[in-house]
């Protein structure tokens, strides 16, 4: 065997000119050479997978190539565990019988030292084998630790160099993947680098040329000051800059400048962002919200305000719930037949909360096609689609600070259902085509006419949604069960519009009012408002001419071709029991009771009655006990 100094020599002069897989074949065929043995190999260690790959193997003069090697059951196991030398003389395919590259092969001995990243971490290994015993002496030991310590260092150089290059590429995707521009400045204030928003920006590659050429003259001067009197660091840009693009449009943008050194020599970074978009933008925010003001006062004076009209108990229990929620920020569950007022309850809500000074915005739910629903509640960056131009702010960011309404919530697709629940939970959301979160503060008040609960047990309606919109609901009852309510909502509707037409007021008969009473108003306060409506318009004398034109409200649920609906049919049967209750004082039993009118057995219109949520009114006698 050669002595160490020797060796030394050798092992340089072998591996000196080589690095990675050159260096690590040339090491083993040196190892073999000097310790007279039949093989050895070096290897990364994979700890995740407790796998070893080699970088060379070499054994009984053969390259073995891409060797992969689980160290489970193996003598390999013992040294990359305790970080130590491990030595078998002899016996070695006996010791490890669970190693399946050793069985079967001439194998005798094994020595192997693990290769360390800074005395801790293992990160490969050493090995040797051979086919006939191998003593440990101190000459052996010397050489093989010579030989892993170069090893060792060789594989610390590689790995320090791949980090520094993953570095670099991570670097390098801030760079060009960050939406802001970023210029890279020499002293001179020539332009170095620019990622890929600056060469968008500035339209075009600007790299060589001075930066004083692509600013105002302003805006030059402004910042050869700032340069002149930078430190090491980052400093705002007040007022901005004005810059120019190649074909000299101008547009503003906002920025900071900051200031490194190279070896001694000064660089400045430039990041810039465009407003153009954003001052736009802003400006065509500041249009709308003067015109929405105008429209709130106008809206205003049409309505006379924003009162819920009516004396029932019914009304009188919303009323209560709406004066207990609205301080609160909890989210409430309107629900109710279609033209009860939900969204006049949400008004109320809103009006009478801690947000009445924010935007109250509303969502049609049912009203949004399914592909534009995401934009239209989170909003969307320009680009993010076919048709997307320019950026726009979605229904929740309108609403921040304020309250949004969601009616019809009831017809929200599953997709969109998730992503509410997100923002609801969370209080952000993302817009379409941005990877950046957006924290909003939104009460959310829904309302919809459909059962959400048999919603929910159809598959059609989200449970966990179900429960974050229901924490406080609210039922709206239908019209037909507010007593003498569409009395009095019916008198205010006439007296209003006779104002808002300037004509003189008009007069409700007894028989006008009986018919008001009598009618069961499927569409409820909105349909009794277009009828009162419509009766202004026809009304020729002092009264109010209703009958011709509730007869046209009856017929109306009626289909074009004379079908009508299981709806319809429902709605023909309530009235007509209804018409006949009234018509006996709510008798239904007996000598003047409303079945020998109809000629039904009593019993049989009692269970219509049930079935069709008929209940005789508050304000009708005691004596008509029998009806329930």
């Amino acid at each position: 065997m050669e002595s160490e100094r020797d060796l030394l020599l050798t092992l340089l002069k072998g591996t000196a000119a080589e690095t990675g897989q050159e260096f690590f074949g040339a090491l083993v065929q040196r190892l073999t050479e000097a310790l007279g043995v039949a093989g050895a190999w070096v290897t990364e260690y994979d700890a995740e997978q407790r796998k070893l790959r080699s970088f060379a193997f070499l054994y009984e003069g053969q390259w073995i190539q891409d060797f992969e090697y689980f160290v489970r059951g193996t003598p390999c196991e013992l040294v990359v565990d305790s970080g130590s030398l491990v030595h078998y003389p002899e016996r070695i395919v006996e010791l490890f019988p669970e190693d399946p590259e050793l069985q079967g092969s001439n194998a005798v001995s094994y020595m192997g030292m693990p290769l360390l990243e800074g005395d801790a971490r293992t990160l490969g290994h050493l090995a040797v084998l051979d086919t006939k015993r191998l003593d440990l002496t101190e000459e052996v030991e010397a050489v093989f630790r010579i030989f892993a310590a170069r090893a060792a260092a060789e594989l610390r150089r590689i790995r320090a160099e791949q980090q520094i290059r993953e570095s670099e590429e991570r670097q390098m995707r801030l760079f060009d993947g960050a939406m802001d521009v970023i210029v890279e400045l020499s002293p001179e204030g020539a332009i170095e680098r620019v990622n890929q928003a600056g060469l968008a920006a500035f339209g075009g590659d600007v790299r060589g040329e001075r930066i004083g050429r692509f600013l105002s003259g302003d805006s030059s001067r402004k910042l050869t000051s700032l340069i002149e009197a930078s430190g090491s660091n980052a400093v705002w840009i007040a007022g901005g800059l004005t810059m120019k693009q190649i074909d000299g449009f101008a547009f503003p943008a906002e920025g900071s400048l900051s200031r490194y050194e190279v070896r001694g020599s000064p660089r400045y970074v430039l990041i810039l962002r465009n407003v153009h978009n954003q001052m736009a933008a802003e400006q065509k925010i500041a249009d709308l919200e003067r015109a929405a003001a105008c429209l709130h006062e106008e809206l205003a004076e049409l309505s006379g305000g924003s009162e819920m009209l009516g004396r029932s108990r019914a009304l009188r229990g919303v009323l209560r719930a709406v004066r207990q929620v609205a301080p609160a920020d909890a989210a409430v569950l309107i629900t109710g037949e279609t033209g009860t007022g939900k969204e006049l309850v949400a008004r109320e809500i809103h009006r009478a909360s801690r947000r009445s000074g924010r935007a109250l915005v509303r969502v049609n739910c049912a009203a949004i096609p399914a592909a534009l629903m995401e934009s239209e509640f989170f909003g969307h960056e320009k680009g993010a689609f076919t048709g997307a131009t320019q950026r726009r702010t979605g229904r929740f960011g309108l609403a921040d600070g304020g309250t949004l309404f969601l009616d019809e919530v009831g017809e929200l697709p599953l997709e969109l259902q998730s992503k509410l629940l997100r923002v609801l939970q969370e209080g952000e959301f993302e817009p379409v085509g941005s990877s950046q979160m957006r924290k909003v503060d939104v009460r959310v008040i829904a309302a919809t006419n459909r059962d959400l609960a048999a919603e929910v047990k159809a598959g059609r309606f989200r449970e966990d949604l179900y429960y974050r919109l229901n924490v406080f609901p609210i039922h709206l009852p239908p019209l037909r069960e507010r007593g003498d309510d569409s009395v009095l909502l019916a008198e205010t509707m006439v007296e209003r519009a006779c104002r808002r037409m300037r004509r003189s007021p008009l007069r409700l008969t007894p028989d006008a009012l009986r018919r008001i009473r009598a009618y069961s108003w499927p569409g409820n306060v909105r349909e009794l408002q277009n009828v009162m409506e419509r009766a202004v318009i026809v009304s020729q004398g002092p009264e109010l001419e209703l009958a011709g034109v509730l007869s046209l409200a009856r017929e109306a649920p009626a289909c074009t071709d004379g079908l009508r609906t299981k709806q319809d049919l429902r709605r023909l049967e309530e009235e007509s029991l209804r018409g006949a209750l009234e018509r006996c004082g709510w008798k239904v039993a007996g000598s003047g009771g409303a079945a020998k009118l109809l000629g039904l057995p009593p019993s049989t219109l009692t269970s219509r009655m049930k079935a069709l949520g008929i209940h005789r009114p508050r304000e009708v006698a005691s004596e008509s006990s029998e009806i329930p």
